[in-house]
């Protein structure tokens, strides 16, 4: 079907013509009064002669009567074909300058004449005509317009369907019934590698290296009318770093139920898989650490109930080992709480200018008892107390007293233990470090050594422990007073713990 436009066009060439045609008869009109005119002329002449004749006395010859008489037939005869060609000669001309409006402006309208019956049979047709046309392209301009009307409002809805498959995160990739690539966001060109630009109307398997992506979107679009969404797991190389994507595939139906194409999205779970691991491990680690000391505590309570602590001594070790076991379940407690609101960001942090020399002071007091029972030697390098840093007093005190007591439980009798508070000027930081003469840790287990619930297996049997005051120690540093913790050690000569906090200039 020919557009509106392309009709109107053809309407008016063809008017155009008419009207050319209608110039060339106006012509022919004007050429034929010319002759009228002559032979009139002529017939005029040719009575004025005959008359003066007569009145001279001459005898007229009867052939030129005859000629005489043949003039005025045809005289009257040109006189009465001049008047009916002016007649239409002036109806030509409104006609011609009618179909000349016409043919300027593209509107169509009737041809309106004075009323000769002679062009009656032209004008009535033309005008039949000319209604009927005018009605079809009434009707395409109708048309038309509510073609445009749609096409605006199909561009509106694809621009703001893009706007959203844009703003999202994740990758979305969008192919038709023939699995070209005809739509993807910025986050599946960064993570299928490819550039819409150049990607548009082609066949995924040329933009998509990844064999599986590419057969879920083909299944999907060739059973389309079995299902319509499917979610799927698929893990896909990143770097040389594996990770899982949960691959939500739907299909684009038309109103009647054909596939006309495959929508992907692409979300990233491996972090959401690695949380949930470590909840996993979490809630195991933390059951298997909260029965040891209850266990124990079970025990010694059911041998007290038996009467199998005759004596008061026994009863009193009995006492011990059950107040010892519920002061390390106490503190295993008290450590899962406070890395979970540390972790959580609800635990309350009272910041104010603190001596960190002060601080470790504190810490040697109280740990002094401990030392002194396994004949540790406990040297101190403390810089001047007028150094201060802005940190929560009682979290520096029991990230010092955690490293301290480590290092006090993982030294034999008689070592050494040393503690040092430093200030680096240059960098404006307070450093602290706690160096004993230990066991010390294999190189294997470095990494690991601020993990919750990690224990070294070599240094399992030297002391108890719930493997959460290292991981306690790094979150007060690092993630209530963004400081850096750091450690270096040699297995058979000891460890060195260290943070640093900045300098209050």
């Amino acid at each position: 079907m020919e557009c509106g436009d392309e009709r109107r066009s053809r309407a008016q060439a063809g008017v155009g013509e008419a009207g050319e045609g209608w110039e060339t008869d106006v012509t022919t009109a004007k050429r034929l009064g010319l002759a009228s005119i002559a032979l009139i002329s002529l017939g005029a002449s040719a009575a004025y002669y005959a008359t003066m004749m007569v009145m001279q006395g001459r005898d007229v010859p009867r052939s030129g009567l005859g000629y005489l008489v043949l003039g005025l037939v045809v005289a009257l005869a040109t006189l009465v074909l001049l008047v009916f060609w002016r007649s239409i000669y002036r109806a030509i001309r409104i006609i011609a300058s009618q179909l000349d409006h016409m043919a300027k402006t593209g509107q169509i309208g009737l041809v309106m004449t004075d009323g000769t019956d002679e062009l009656s049979r032209i004008t009535k047709p033309l005008n039949e005509f000319l209604t009927f046309a005018k009605a079809q392209v009434e009707q395409l301009q109708s048309e038309n317009r509510e073609l445009q009307i749609q096409s605006r409002i199909a561009a509106a809805e694809k621009n703001h369907t893009e706007a959203i498959i844009f703003s999202i995160t994740d990758a979305v990739i969008v192919t038709n019934r023939f699995d070209e690539m005809i739509l993807a966001n910025e986050g599946a060109e960064k993570l299928l590698g490819f550039k819409l630009a150049g990607s548009l109307r082609k066949n995924i398997d040329r933009i998509i290296s990844d064999g599986t992506l590419v057969r879920l979107v083909r299944e999907t679009r060739s059973h389309g009318r079995s299902y319509t969404r499917k979610v799927v797991e698929h893990s896909m190389d990143q770097k040389g770093s594996p990770k899982t994507f949960s691959i939500t595939l739907s299909c684009v139906v038309t109103p009647n139920e054909e596939v006309s194409g495959v929508v992907a999205v692409l979300h990233d779970v491996t972090r959401e898989k690695e949380i949930a691991k470590m909840k996993t491990d979490f809630v195991s680690n933390v059951s298997h650490e909260l029965k040891t000391p209850l266990a124990s505590i079970k025990a010694y309570i059911e041998m007290l109930l038996d009467g199998e602590a005759e004596d008061e001594k026994t009863k009193r070790e009995f006492y011990e080992i059950i107040s010892s076991e519920t002061d390390r379940l106490h503190r295993l407690i008290e450590n899962i709480l406070n890395i979970s609101r540390i972790e959580s960001g609800v635990v309350k942090v009272v910041k104010e200018p603190i001596s960190l020399t002060g601080v470790v002071k504190q810490v040697l007091d109280v740990a002094a008892p401990q030392a002194k029972a396994k004949n540790h030697k406990i040297i101190e390098q403390l810089a001047p107390v007028y150094y201060q840093v802005e940190a929560d007093h009682d979290m520096i005190y029991q990230a010092v007293l955690n490293l301290l007591s480590n290092a006090i439980k993982y030294t034999p009798d008689g070592g050494a233990i040393t503690v040092r508070v430093s200030v680096d000027e240059r960098r404006a930081m307070a450093v602290c470090d706690v160096s004993d003469t230990g066991a010390g840790i294999p190189p294997e287990d470095l990494p690991h050594i601020f993990d919750k619930f990690y224990r070294v297996r070599a240094n399992c049997k030297l002391a108890k422990g719930t493997g959460l005051g290292l991981t306690l120690v790094k979150h007060i540093i690092e993630t209530v007073h963004e400081g850096k913790l750091s450690v270096t050690s040699e297995a058979g000569k000891g460890s060195t713990f260290s943070f640093e906090l900045p300098v209050i200039t």
